[in-house]
């Protein structure tokens, strides 16, 4: 019953609550009902993504939000998850999945799911990337998100050698390539979740 007053508190969903902890509805929606119990896995994550209290969560004692976090605080700790991201971004930033909720967000990001290895093994096919849209200077050793010449949104590791720029993948079993004209930066990747299997 607790873990549903913290999500009611947040304003989220069960489906959106749900897929922000990589857990089905039906399993979040047992928990709530008291037919499953929450496993230790599922508290940490409660705790870590959504600052909720693990005590609170086990017996009801102290605050339900660590350092007294209001019920507002995941507003600016939700980022829109993009299925896709169109030539228009950002003014127009295309249909959103679902928000996911991610700690110490910085202000006006985005977030997408990584597909292939390119970018292993420090980005995996599965992750969620989150980014902000390209505003600042990109600085080599950056990951970024550009659209390639297919309108294809692709991951690499901005460099600079010789003063030539270079995008680079982290796997080296690919090559690095020199942007072109048909090259977009659509924003700097600032933080990378793994899915939580419970």
């Amino acid at each position: 019953m607790r873990i549903k007053k913290a999500r009611l508190a947040l304003g989220l969903t069960q489906k959106e609550f749900a897929a922000s902890l990589g857990i089905v509805q039906g399993f979040l929606s047992g928990i709530e009902t008291g037919r499953k119990r929450p496993s230790d896995t599922l508290l940490i994550a409660l705790s870590h993504t959504f600052g909720i209290n693990a005590q609170w969560l086990r017996d009801g004692s102290g605050e339900s939000f660590k350092n007294d976090l209001a019920a507002d605080q995941p507003q600016s700790c939700r980022a829109p998850l993009l299925d896709v991201i169109p030539d228009s971004f950002p003014e127009d930033p295309g249909t959103i999945r679902r928000y996911v909720s991610v700690p110490d967000l910085p202000e006006g990001c985005y977030a997408i799911v990584c597909y292939g290895d390119f970018m292993s093994p420090t980005i995996r096919d599965g992750d969620v990337v989150i980014f902000k849209p390209y505003s600042e200077q990109k600085k080599s050793g950056d990951i970024i998100i550009v659209h390639n010449r297919w309108g294809e949104p692709i991951l690499r590791r901005y460099r600079i050698k010789d003063d030539e720029v270079y995008l680079a993948p982290d796997n080296p079993a690919y090559a690095p390539f020199r942007p072109d004209d048909g090259t977009r930066t659509i924003g700097i990747v600032v933080d990378v979740w793994r899915k939580v299997i419970i």
